[in-house]
C-alpha cells in the first residue's frame, strides 16, 4: 500500500472517530452481567416498574427466542455470542426534557453529534437514547396541545397504558422472527408517536441511538399510531464508538397509518463498523393510507434490514427507497416487502446500492399480491453500482402473485464507474477519488432528493467520506 494511500486511510479513520466514533467513560448507574437468561429478562423488568402483563409478555418473548435458531438465509451471523452481549445499560437516574437536565457527560456526546443543534434549527421535537435508556425528549409545545404524543417508549407504557397495550406487539409479534423474539424480551427505550385525527405535523420529530458501550446491545422499540387523517415525519439516526469487540443492535419499529394518514419514517444508518444491525421494520396501512420508507444505510459490520408494508384495506399505498453504500469487510442485505392485501393498492419499491473493495450488498425483497387485491399496482426498480474488480452486489426478488388483474413491473441493473466519466470528471480537475464521490452521489440523487434537507446534506457527506480511499 503506497503512503498517499496510508495517510488517506489515517484520514478517513480519524474523521470517523472524531465525528462519531468517540468513546465516553463513565460510571453506569445500573448495567446487567453479560449473557442473557431468565433472570436477566426479570430483572429489566424489575428496573422499569413495569406492569405483570408486559413482564408475561418478555418472559414468553425469551422462551420463543431460545427455540428459534439464528437465521442462515442471508448474511453470516453465527459469530454472534449471545453469551458475550450486555443486554441492559443504565447511564442515569433522570431523563431531561430541557437539555440543561441532561447529565453533562451524556450531554457532550450528543453536543459532538449536533443534538440540540438541529432541534433548533428544524426539527419540532427530538429524543436522545443513550445505550438502553432515553436521556432526552422534547416536543414542541403547539404540538402538545394538540393531542400529539412524542415521548419514549417506557414512559407511554407507564402514561398511555391503554394505547399503548392497544397496539404493542400486535404489528411485529415476538414469534416473528428470532430477533423480534430478543426484542421482545429485552426491548428498552425507543420512540412512541401518537398523531390525533387530522392533525397534521407539518415538521419532522427525529430520534437518536447512540451505543457507547463495548459489547452493548440497545434493543429500542419504537411504535408510531397515525390516527385517522393525520401526517407525520420522524427522522432517525445513529452512531457508535469504534470497539475491537462487536456489539449488536436490534430494534422493532411497529407503525400503523389509520385511513386517509401518512407517515414518513426515514433512518439514515452510520453504525461503527464493529455493529450487527438487525432489524424489523413493518407498518399495517388502512383506507387510503400512505406509508413512506426511506432507508440510508452507510455503516455497521452487517446490516439486514427491509421495512415492509401490509396495505390492509382498498387505497393503500406504500414505498420503500433504500440505499446502501458496502465497504471494505462490510455486508449490507436491505431491500423491503410490500403485501397488497385489498382492491386498488399500489406500492413501489426502489433501491439504489453501491460497493467497493470486498464489499458486499444484496438486495433483498418480496412482493405479495393477494387472490383480493384486485387492480393493485406496483413497480420494483434494483439499480447496483459496483467500484471495483472486487466487490459484489447479489439481486434477490421474490415475487407472489395471486391474481391475474394486477399491473407489475421489475426492473434490475448492475453497472461500473466507465473509464470516460472518470476521464471527462478528472479534464475538469478533480482528483480520481472526488470524480467517483461524484459519480456515486448522481447515482444515489433521487432518493437523496426526497430526504429533508439537513438529513439530504448530512447522507451526501458521509458517502463523501466513505468514498475516502476508494481507489485501490
Amino acid at each position: 500500500m503506497s503512503e498517499t494511500i496510508k495517510e488517506q486511510l489515517v484520514e478517513r479513520d480519524e474523521s470517523y472517530k472524531a465525528n462519531y466514533g468517540f468513546h465516553d467513560d463513565f460510571e453506569y448507574k445500573f448495567k446487567t452481567r453479560k449473557g442473557l437468561d431468565e433472570e436477566i429478562v426479570r430483572e429489566i423488568s424489575t428496573m422499569k416498574n413495569e406492569p405483570e402483563w408486559m413482564l408475561e409478555k418478555r418472559l414468553q418473548a425469551y422462551k420463543i427466542f431460545l427455540s428459534k435458531p439464528t437465521p442462515t438465509w442471508g448474511a453470516d451471523l453465527s459469530k454472534i455470542d449471545y453469551n458475550e452481549i450486555y443486554y441492559y445499560l443504565k447511564a442515569t437516574d433522570k431523563k431531561g426534557s430541557k437539555w440543561e437536565d441532561v447529565p453533562d457527560e451524556i450531554k457532550k456526546t450528543f453536543d459532538k453529534l449536533g443534538i440540540p443543534e438541529a432541534e433548533q434549527k428544524f426539527f419540532a421535537g427530538a429524543e436522545a437514547q443513550y445505550d438502553s435508556e432515553v436521556v432526552y425528549s422534547h416536543i414542541r409545545k403547539d404540538l402538545e396541545e394538540q393531542g400529539v404524543i412524542f415521548t419514549d417508549t417506557d414512559n407511554a407504557l407507564r402514561k398511555y397504558p391503554d394505547i399503548f397495550k392497544k397496539y404493542f406487539g400486535t404489528v411485529i409479534p415476538p414469534s416473528d422472527n428470532k430477533f423480534a423474539a430478543l426484542n421482545t424480551a429485552v426491548w428498552s427505550g425507543g420512540s412512541f408517536i401518537y398523531v390525533p385525527k387530522g392533525v397534521k405535523v407539518k415538521m419532522p420529530l427525529q430520534a437518536y441511538f447512540r451505543i457507547n458501550s463495548d459489547k452493548a446491545g440497545q434493543f429500542e422499540r419504537t411504535l408510531i399510531i397515525a390516527d385517522e387523517g393525520s401526517e407525520v415525519v420522524y427522522l432517525e439516526g445513529c452512531t457508535a464508538p469504534i470497539f475491537m469487540a462487536s456489539a449488536l443492535h436490534s430494534a422493532i419499529v411497529e407503525i400503523v397509518v389509520h385511513k386517509n394518514a401518512h407517515v414518513r419514517y426515514v433512518t439514515i444508518q452510520n453504525w461503527s463498523k464493529n455493529v450487527y444491525n438487525l432489524v424489523t421494520q413493518r407498518a399495517f396501512v388502512y383506507e387510503n393510507g400512505y406509508m413512506e420508507w426511506i432507508d440510508a444505510n452507510i455503516g455497521s459490520k452487517i446490516n439486514m434490514k427491509y421495512p415492509s408494508a401490509f396495505l390492509k384495506e382498498r387505497g393503500a399505498k406504500g414505498e420503500i427507497l433504500s440505499i446502501a453504500v458496502a465497504g471494505k469487510d462490510q455486508v449490507q442485505d436491505s431491500g423491503g416487502k410490500i403485501y397488497h392485501l385489498a382492491p386498488d393498492t399500489t406500492s413501489r419499491i426502489i433501491s439504489k446500492s453501491v460497493s467497493r473493495g470486498n464489499g458486499i450488498t444484496s438486495y433483498r425483497g418480496l412482493l405479495h399480491i393477494g387472490a383480493n387485491a384486485l387492480r393493485a399496482r406496483s413497480t420494483v426498480r434494483c439499480d447496483a453500482l459496483l467500484l471495483d474488480e472486487h466487490a459484489r452486489t447479489n439481486t434477490y426478488p421474490y415475487m407472489q402473485i395471486s391474481t391475474d388483474d394486477a399491473d407489475i413491473s421489475h426492473e434490475a441493473s448492475v453497472g461500473k464507474i466507465g473509464e470516460e466519466q472518470l476521464f471527462y470528471l478528472m479534464s475538469r480537475g478533480l482528483t480520481e477519488e472526488e470524480a467517483i464521490a461524484t459519480i456515486v452521489l448522481g447515482f444515489i440523487k433521487p432518493l437523496a432528493d426526497v430526504l429533508p434537507l439537513e438529513y439530504s446534506l448530512e447522507l451526501k457527506r458521509l458517502i463523501n467520506l466513505d468514498m475516502t480511499n476508494s481507489v485501490g
